[in-house]
């Protein structure tokens, strides 16, 4: 219901004294029975501090009286409840008949705290009773003596209760600090504190450690299970309720606990030594528990740490040990495998050495048998004959591919791929090769990484791995092939001082056969060492796995134990770059060509051979026994539309110089190598180098066939993507004298420059700056532009940028002895246009830079005044 008047009025109208403050203690009103007693006015008053209009006594601005009164604001500030001073005496100004005067009078004050939207004091309210009259009452009993007999006056009474009413005051004010102590003390303990009351543990006090270690949350005056749910079930609530029940206390020391310090967020585990003691009253029962300890979490993970070093440092001790224990092994061991690499080092030699002429007399024999079946076409027994002959030559070349292999001195072409495709494809191959009776099981990992490898050779391993385990296994049981993504760290690397750590693809197969033994395993990677019965295999198949794996930068391993199969894990480098597309690799049919073919082979016999089967194909061929002989027939002028060559020659041209010479002679020639041993001519790191082909020895008709038109083929297409362009007026001109500009500020190199060009039959005008020679290319046609570096104006390599964009038929030499003379932007804008000579030049230099300008440039008309 609404009250007849508002509480404004009311507090104006109330007769006792009431005074409004804010946090700073400045007025914010007060009401006329306040304004009345103090002898102010209420404008004098709001906004000043009450010491400020009431100082008490401006001489000594912390006296008593005023400490008393301030020290009383500051505990309704703190701790946002009433206080209340019984007696306080304060210097205030008073209405008498005579004006107004200021003396001390005697006040009993109550302060109330008016607390915001958030708790937090807003304003303070003062309720004052003026109480000076008692107080002389009391001070007039003190100065009477009490008398002897029985009656006591009624001044005396009042000045005994004053008198007790002020010891009560200073025993509350003793006790308020003692409590005020004891709270500092309890806040600021460095362990965790709290007080729970009744059975239900309600939270009366708790310290500031405690809601650290919980998470700061309203605890006071919620029971702990409903303060603390995320401790439930953790046994804690049941020990208080134990405590509370028997009120023995409890010790508990690194016990673990789980708290959810943010709203919503993840539990997170504290270790803390606490203790739960009853609190029991004056009869003997339990009316709360107070709670102390300690957060271990630090010191527990500390130990933790500890102890995993000390772990780790007993383990490094145990290893150290066990290394000194085995040093004398480990030495043996070393001298085991440096006598092994020496004696693989030998055969790989040996293996080389004979591997050329035992390639070039299977060419010859796989030749001369190609050639007669065509010619025995018809005749049934002698075409199984020359089949049977054949075969025994592709294992022949089988052998020499092993024994190449395992010596890492096989040419690879690896390109990027995936293993797993790779698997995938074989998966026909592979279950045709081991039969019906053995299970193919393939684990192909997600995200598997791709690798670099040769894909025949890859393809041969796993055929290789997959054919000895059907054997070990009877051609009965479980293949399992898995590839998979792998890191071999650091600690791997350092037992496998072969292995280079980082990422790596995994291929493992698996058999359920019958397993080796250690020695077996010891071994299994030795040429020509087998346990297959004779006749059954030549030894070379896991040694040819290990030069392959070794050769590609890959790390191979066995696991296996007998009676329980054989796992060989293969691990091949990690590459970061796109899978190629595997070329199509079907037979289709021989077909040959009628382009030419310079074919060098130092062996007559082979050479005889080649020469037969490119002609039966339709080629037109030439022939040379060396890369000398080969290069006159290229400098002949004759037209040569593939260089089909030897890698090992005799002769001062080796083979890749050949190639190289017979580019730039020819440059749309296409070079194919063959050989059976390759040295390092044209592998380098046990890799082919870019761009280069090459035919391996002994090759089919049908793959010599192929690799040529697939050559062919490609040259075909680049040129019919070449730009058509009709002759020139001035080609013919170009390939004899030429029309040269000659820019040199020295008068010496430009004279001796001059007789060098005329002796070669060149005419030439000579030029001291590049200002003279724009003038000249003004004047008159030029086929060339033979010009310095540094000049007294334009620099040559500007001249040569202009000149190149105005006349662009024009051929251009820089001559310099700085090798960086086109590394700025002018030099790069004429790469592939321009020939830099080196200074100091003679008169061959300078013959063949002039042979290449004419060569290299693209044919076109002197250039015409602009």
């Amino acid at each position: 219901m609404q009250a007849p008047f508002d509480f404004q009025t009311l507090f104006e109208l109330s007769p006792n004294p009431y005074m409004l403050v804010d946090r700073e203690l400045r007025y914010v009103t007060a009401n006329a029975a306040y304004l009345r007693i103090t002898a102010s006015r209420l404008e004098d008053l709001v906004g000043r501090t009450i010491f400020e209009a009431f100082p008490h006594d401006p001489s000594d601005p912390a006296n008593a009286s005023t400490r008393m009164l301030r020290d009383s604001f500051d505990r309704v500030l703190t701790q946002r409840a009433r206080d209340t001073l019984a007696l306080i005496p304060y210097r205030v100004p008073r209405q008498t008949e005579g004006g107004v005067v200021v003396e001390e009078r005697f006040w009993s004050a109550t302060h109330t705290p008016l607390l915001d939207g958030r708790g937090e004091v807003a304003f303070i309210l003062q309720h004052t009773v003026d109480v000076t009259e008692l107080q002389q009452l009391k001070q007039a009993a003190r100065d009477v003596e009490p008398p002897r007999d029985a009656s006591v006056s009624r001044t005396q009474l009042m000045g005994g209760v004053f008198a007790r009413a002020q010891a009560v005051q200073e025993a509350n004010l003793a006790l308020d600090d003692e409590r005020r102590h004891l709270r500092r003390l309890f806040e600021q303990a460095p362990g965790f504190m709290c007080s729970l009351r009744g059975p239900d543990h309600v939270f009366e006090l708790v310290n500031r450690a405690y809601l650290q270690l919980v998470g700061h949350r309203d605890l006071l005056g919620k029971p702990v299970r409903d303060a603390l749910p995320e401790v439930d079930g953790q046994g804690f609530f049941e020990l208080l309720d134990r405590v509370f029940t028997s009120g023995e206390p409890f010790v508990g020391h690194s016990m673990r606990v789980n708290l959810q310090r943010e709203p919503g967020g993840p539990l997170v585990e504290a270790f803390v030594d606490l203790v739960y003691q009853p609190v029991v009253e004056a009869d003997g029962s339990v009316s709360g528990i107070f709670v102390q300890g300690h957060d271990m979490t630090a010191q527990k993970r500390a130990e933790e740490e500890l102890a995993r070093h000390r772990e780790h440092l007993e383990e490094l001790v145990r290893e150290r040990t066990r290394a000194l224990e085995e040093s004398e092994s480990e030495r043996r061991q070393t001298e085991a495998a440096l006598l092994q690499a020496q004696k693989m080092e030998a055969v790989g030699k040996l293996t080389g050495g004979v591997a050329h002429d035992f390639n070039n007399l299977l060419q010859v024999v796989s030749g001369n048998l190609q050639l007669l079946q065509r010619d025995t076409v018809g005749d049934a027994r002698a075409q199984r004959r020359l089949e049977m002959a054949l075969g025994a030559v592709e294992r022949g070349a089988r052998l020499a591919s092993q024994l190449l292999a395992f010596a890492r001195r096989q040419p690879l072409a690896p390109t990027v791929l995936n293993l797993g495709r790779l698997v995938r494809d074989m998966d026909d191959l592979l279950r045709r090769a081991l039969g019906e009776d053995v299970e193919v099981e393939t684990v192909i990992a997600g995200g598997l990484w791709n690798t670099s490898a040769d894909r025949n050779q890859l393809e041969n391993v796993i055929l290789n791995l997959a054919i000895n385990a059907r054997d070990a296994m009877d051609g009965r049981g479980r293949l399992t092939i898995e590839a998979g993504n792998a890191m071999l760290d650091d600690h791997y690397a350092m037992l496998h001082p072969e292995v280079t750590a980082g990422q790596y693809v995994l291929l493992a197969i698996s058999d359920t056969g019958t397993g080796m033994t250690p020695e077996v395993m010891q071994r299994a990677f030795e040429p020509f060492f087998t346990t297959k019965p004779e006749g059954r295999g030549t030894g070379l198949g896991l040694s040819m796995v290990y030069g392959f794996v070794k050769q590609s930068g890959g790390h191979v391993k066995i696991y296996s134990e007998l009676g329980h199969g054989t796992s060989i894990k293969i691990y091949l480098p990690r590459s970061f770059q796109a899978a190629a597309q595997p070329a199509e690799s079907g037979p289709g049919q021989v077909e040959g060509g009628t382009e030419t073919i310079l074919v060098v082979e130092d062996d007559d016999a082979v050479r005889a051979t080649v020469v037969e089967v490119l002609t039966e194909l339709g080629y037109r061929v030439l022939k040379a026994h060396d890369g000398q002989s080969a290069l006159a027939v290229i400098q002949s002028g004759l037209a040569v539309d593939l260089l089909f060559t030897d890698v090992v020659m005799p002769g001062p041209v080796r083979s890749p110089e050949l190639a190289r010479l017979a580019k730039a002679h020819l440059p749309d020639i296409e070079v194919l190598f063959t050989s059976g041993y390759t040295e390092n001519a044209i592998v380098h790191g046990g890799r082919l180098d870019p761009g280069v082909s090459l035919l391996s020895k002994p090759y089919r008709r049908e793959d010599l066939a192929r690799k040529l038109r697939a050559l062919l083929r490609g040259r075909e297409q680049r040129l019919t993507a070449k730009p058509h362009r009709a002759p020139a007026p001035g080609d013919a001109q170009v390939k004899g004298a030429l029309r040269i500009l000659l820019v040199e500020d020295d008068a010496d190199i430009r004279e001796s420059a001059s007789e060098l060009m005329v002796d070669l039959g060149h005419t030439v005008r000579a030029v001291e700056s590049a200002e003279a020679a724009s003038e000249a290319l003004a004047e008159e046609p030029f086929d060339l532009l033979f010009t310095d570096v540094t000049l007294p104006g334009q620099s040559g390599v500007v001249l040569a940028r202009e000149a190149a964009r105005r006349h662009p038929a024009l051929r251009i030499i820089i001559a310099s002895g700085d090798s960086r003379a086109l590394s700025g932007e002018d030099g790069q804008a004429l790469l592939g246009r321009v020939v830099l000579l080196p200074k100091p030049y003679d008169l061959n230099q300078m013959e063949r830079a002039l042979e290449q300008a004419a060569t290299e440039a693209t044919p076109a008309a002197r250039t015409r005044p602009a």
